[in-house]
């Protein structure tokens, strides 16, 4: 077998003759080509596309331009450069803190990264940053540190509307005052008594620092533990403040009225010549009496004065000179007149103690503290509704409760029943009474319809 049979047994076994097929093609096309002139030495095919430099910006302002389209061998490197503007701006972070109770100074500027140096340089920058040695809860704190590490802005905020701005200055800084003004609106809330004061007071989401409020300011004519009863009814017209648009906090108590057993008191807010705030009757009446009827709020008496009482551990006949008020230890107590504390202090079966000399020969005293008031101590002097301590059970208390005690000249008194007797605190003077009805006529008009409208509104007979 010659050579050329060989060749084609082979090709045929290993090449199907549809793969030929496809060589054949293959070849003629590539000889086809060797006949087709060069572009650079005939007639060029034109070139219809052209490359451009499209220059991206990456910040949200800048937008794609075009340039004109130039010959790829005429680009220039400007085509290709993008504009001279930051990726991202530079932000400083404000590191906030709010001061809890506890809190000291140098741990909030060590939470916050800053040395024991930067302290000293920021107490020592005037004397307004002695605001920085008084802090309370509550107080906010806001430190602007770049990069660098050092503190470049300290906003202390004693409230949203009140505070101070310690800016750097080389190695010092600068003080501004910050003072803003809240914007305010009025809220008009009514309740009804069903269980207690503070109960009602919440189920009309009536702050619990204006419940109280109002018990301190009626509490020189009703004992808000003894007299209210199922059915009472108290309104109340108070400011709120806002600051932006947002809710910033309570302001004072315009006017209040409460309807107890079928007597009705008014109070309302006056500030007299000399600056001092009070509320009165619409008459001019002083609501603010020689004493409070209580030291508490809303708490129940547990064991009244008695003469006769058995004592309950002793068991034996022991005179109780005084009113006991049973109430959750930590419950505030507030001294029932203005006096001059003269002891506070531990004293035997009475525990933790508080006697407060009073004018006119008056003095009370407060038994079996959990802990006395900040700011308490001998020689102080108090206003009357001032938080003097706390409730709790030291001494010889068997749970606790506040044992209260009132004495006149020396001798024990029911301290219930001694306040009848007692005169009342001044009123308006004659000679500025015109101008307390100037100051208050309004707002007593104006509270007098809301009370009108509200009792329209509970006596109109049921849709259904």
């Amino acid at each position: 077998m010659d050579f050329v049979d060989i060749s084609k047994q082979f090709v045929s076994k290993y090449y199907p003759r549809d793969h030929l097929y496809i060589a054949g093609a293959l070849g003629i096309f590539c000889l086809t080509l060797l006949f087709v002139p060069d572009s650079d030495k005939g007639t060029a095919v034109p070139n219809k596309t052209t490359r451009i430099a499209i220059p991206v910006g990456l910040t949200a302002t800048s937008s794609l331009q075009i340039p004109e389209a130039k010959p790829a061998t005429e680009l220039a490197l400007e085509d290709f450069v993008v504009p001279d503007k930051p990726l991202l701006e530079d932000i400083t972070l404000w590191r906030n803190i709010e001061v809890k109770s506890g809190d000291n100074l140098s741990t909030i500027f060590s939470k916050v990264g800053l040395s024991d140096q930067a302290l000293f340089r920021v107490l020592n920058s005037s004397d307004e940053a002695e605001v920085l040695n008084r802090l309370y809860p509550g107080y906010q704190l806001d430190f602007m540190i770049p990069d660098s590490g050092e503190l470049e802005q300290l906003r202390v905020l004693k409230s949203p509307l009140d505070g101070y701005l310690f800016t750097r200055h080389n190695n010092n800084y600068e003080v501004e005052r910050i003072l803003k003004e809240a914007q305010i609106q009025q809220a008009f809330k009514v309740g009804q008594i069903a269980d207690s004061l503070f109960m009602a007071g919440q189920r009309e989401q009536i702050p619990a620092v204006h419940i109280m409020e109002m018990a301190n300011i009626f509490g020189g004519v009703i004992d808000f533990i003894l007299d209210p009863r199922t059915g009472d009814q108290f309104s109340i017209l108070y400011d709120e403040q806002f600051l932006d648009g947002e809710f910033i906090g309570n302001g004072q108590i315009l006017a209040t009225q409460f309807v107890n057993q079928g007597r009705t008191f008014t109070a309302v807010r006056y500030r007299d010549e000399e600056g001092e705030v009070g509320y009165y009757s619409p008459e001019g009446e002083s609501m603010r009496k020689a004493f409070l009827r209580s030291p508490l709020d809303v708490f129940r008496i547990s064991s009244n004065f008695n003469p006769r009482r058995r004592h309950p551990i002793l068991n034996t006949i022991r005179a109780h000179k005084g009113t006991d008020y049973a109430a959750p230890t930590g419950t505030p107590i507030r001294a029932t007149s203005d006096g001059r504390v003269i002891r506070a202090s531990r004293n035997g079966s009475f525990g933790n103690l508080v006697i407060v000399q009073h004018s006119g020969g008056f003095q009370t005293k407060y038994a079996h503290l959990s802990k006395y008031a900040r700011g308490i101590g001998p020689g102080d002097k108090v206003r009357q509704g001032d938080i003097i301590g706390y409730v709790g059970s030291t001494g010889g208390a068997t749970g606790p409760h506040l044992h209260y005690e009132f004495l006149v000249n020396g001798v024990h008194q029911n301290p219930r029943t001694i306040l009848d007797k007692l005169p009342k605190a001044e009123s308006i003077d004659p000679s500025e009474i015109d101008r307390f009805r100037q100051q208050t006529a309004s707002l007593l008009q104006q509270f007098e319809d809301l009370n009108t409208s509200r009792l329209l509104t509970l006596n109109q007979p049921s849709a259904d």
